[in-house]
C-alpha cells in the first residue's frame, strides 16, 4: 500500500459507512478498513453463511435451509424515516444506487427461543 490517502476509517459500522460516503463524495480519498469481511459492524445483515459461521462457528448450514443468498439477516434491525435525514444522506451519497426501500409488511424477532411477530 504505498498510496496516500486524505482519511483513514477504522471500522466498518453503520455510523463509519455513512462518514466514509459522505467523505468521498466530497472529494477525500478515503481508505476503509475493518477486521469483519463485512460491512456494518454491530448494524449489518447477514446471509446465511455468515450468519451460520458468526453464530455456529465454522460449520456450513444444513443443505434443507437452500441458498445462502436467499436469507438477507439483519443482527439491529432498523427503520429508516421516508422524510428523515438518514435518507438525505444517503440520496446525497448515491447509496440509493445498492438500496431498495419497501413499505414494512410485518417485523419478527426471535425471542427466548422462538419467533414472534
Amino acid at each position: 500500500m504505498d498510496e496516500e490517502y486524505d482519511v483513514i476509517v477504522l471500522g466498518m459500522g453503520l455510523k463509519e459507512c455513512i462518514l466514509s460516503s459522505l467523505l468521498s463524495v466530497d472529494g477525500l480519498k478515503v481508505l476503509d478498513m475493518d477486521m469483519n469481511d463485512y460491512y456494518g459492524g454491530e448494524s449489518t445483515s447477514l446471509n446465511l453463511i455468515q450468519l451460520w459461521k458468526r453464530f455456529k462457528g465454522d460449520d456450513k448450514p444444513p443443505p434443507h435451509l437452500g441458498a445462502s443468498r436467499d436469507y438477507n439477516i439483519d443482527m439491529n434491525p432498523k427503520f429508516i424515516m421516508a422524510n428523515g435525514n438518514l435518507v438525505q444522506v444517503l440520496i446525497h451519497t448515491d447509496v440509493t444506487k445498492y438500496l431498495s426501500f419497501k413499505v414494512m409488511d410485518g417485523s419478527f424477532v426471535f425471542n427466548k427461543g422462538k419467533v414472534c411477530s
